[in-house]
């Protein structure tokens, strides 16, 4: 067994073969503009994850011991290579999840700074050949052309999605550039702004139909929830989903759509407060139970 520390740990030890759900960690930072320690984030989930229940209540499930799970070893690492650079990082991303989606595994990708998600879409997009959408909740735009001399900042990372040619879904804005303003008009991309979710009770329905393809990639930073509850991230914005408001979103994502695989970033822990790697620890296993409930997996 490897030394990896295991999602969920002795609850769910599961060998890569027999595991239908594969978490990646991707330890990567190099861009974060205000609150660093994202490259912990990933580790910090892990550790966080020893203290979930394996019974989810809502499910009715052991989610972890009826499906399988297997961690497997982190890739592109900047506390070990701090000089790595953007694009090693998206080509190691690109080639790792091909890797585990020609397993035919179910992907779940912890980060480390948003701007990794480029890499881990343009390998679905290369494993699926057809168009899917990216979903994507978030405090922040993210379609900047370029920031800070880079286009592979974090705070560009939905703006190379969309040079992909793939739609997007945008969920919980609540922060854009005027750049980004200008984007959003021109390209009619139909942003779901924090503030109508405040104001319209309908407003899933509302999103889920924006949805246009069959297949869904989901992106999450978790800024795009309410930093009350997850307070550990690099730039946070006031307003955001609750709890329940993001679990009721998700599990309408996963029963009309086939989420094909989805990411989890910029988790940057705070020194003497576990809160938000274990929300968001508990954030993850509930993606697992509702990918394994709409797959009929248990």
């Amino acid at each position: 067994m490897s030394q990896v520390t295991q999602f969920l740990g002795s609850e769910a030890i599961t060998s890569y073969q027999d595991a239908r759900v594969v978490i990646l960690p991707i330890p990567y930072e190099a861009t974060t503009t205000y609150r660093k320690g994202c490259e912990t984030g990933p580790e910090s989930i892990l550790d966080a994850s020893q203290q979930l229940e394996a019974y989810d209540e809502e499910l009715g499930h052991q989610t972890c011991l009826e499906i399988g799970i297997h961690t497997v070893e982190p890739i592109a690492d900047t506390r070990i290579d701090p000089g790595l650079d953007a694009q090693e990082m998206l080509s190691l991303t690109s080639s790792k999840v091909k890797e585990l989606l020609r397993d035919g595994k179910y992907v779940i990708a912890l980060g480390g700074e948003h701007a990794i998600t480029t890499g881990i879409v343009k390998a679905y997009q290369d494993f699926y050949q057809e168009t899917f959408t990216v979903v994507q909740i978030d405090a922040h735009g993210d379609m900047r052309f370029e920031f800070e001399g880079s286009i592979h900042n974090h705070a560009c990372v939905m703006r190379r999605v969309l040079e992909l040619g793939l739609p997007t879904l945008p969920v919980a804005i609540r922060s854009i550039s005027q750049e980004e303003a200008k984007l959003i008009e021109e390209k009619a991309i139909p942003v779901v702004w924090d503030r109508d979710i405040a104001a319209y009770p309908d407003w899933i329905e509302k999103a889920i139909n924006e949805i246009k393809t069959k297949k869904v990639f989901l992106t999450i930073d978790v800024d795009g929830i309410d930093p009350g509850l997850i307070p550990g991230v690099g730039t946070p914005e006031p307003g955001g989903l609750s709890w329940n408001m993001t679990l009721r979103f998700l599990k309408r994502l996963y029963q009309s759509c086939e989420v094909i695989g989805c990411d989890v970033m910029e988790l940057a822990p705070i020194n003497d407060s576990v809160v938000s790697e274990f929300t968001t620890a508990k954030l993850i296993y509930k993606l697992i139970g509702y990918q394994s409930l709409t797959q009929k997996w248990f």
